[in-house]
């Protein structure tokens, strides 16, 4: 394994420990180069809404990951979740994923 992931799954581990501390919902994505994947996790490690980029038109972007936090926060609404803890994965908070999180704000989700 390579430098770079080694450090990015060192700090997704830390992040993570800290959720757990506090036990609430947890919205984490995941990014490859051509999708986006989001999903909100329970304490129990249960997955209670997901969606990503698999089937859309446009993959890899700005604009589809913008869609993916609207449908995440669509889901999450009709699970009933509103308030969760943003797990970035140790991702910078940046591009693609900074979009996902500001769509996910707007459209009703809490962090």
């Amino acid at each position: 394994m390579n430098e770079k992931k080694k450090s990015r799954l060192r700090r997704a581990k830390r992040t993570r420990a800290k959720i757990s501390e506090l036990r609430v919902n947890r919205l984490t994505i995941y990014r490859s180069p051509r999708h986006i994947y989001a999903q909100i996790i329970s304490p129990d490690n249960q997955i209670l809404a997901a969606a990503s980029s698999l089937g859309g038109k446009k993959t890899g972007n700005v604009e589809s990951a913008t869609e993916i936090g609207k449908q995440i926060a669509e889901k999450a609404k009709t699970v009933g979740v509103t308030k969760v803890a943003f797990d970035r994965s140790g991702y910078q908070y940046h591009g693609r994923v900074k979009a996902l999180a500001d769509a996910a704000r707007e459209g009703g989700l809490e962090f």
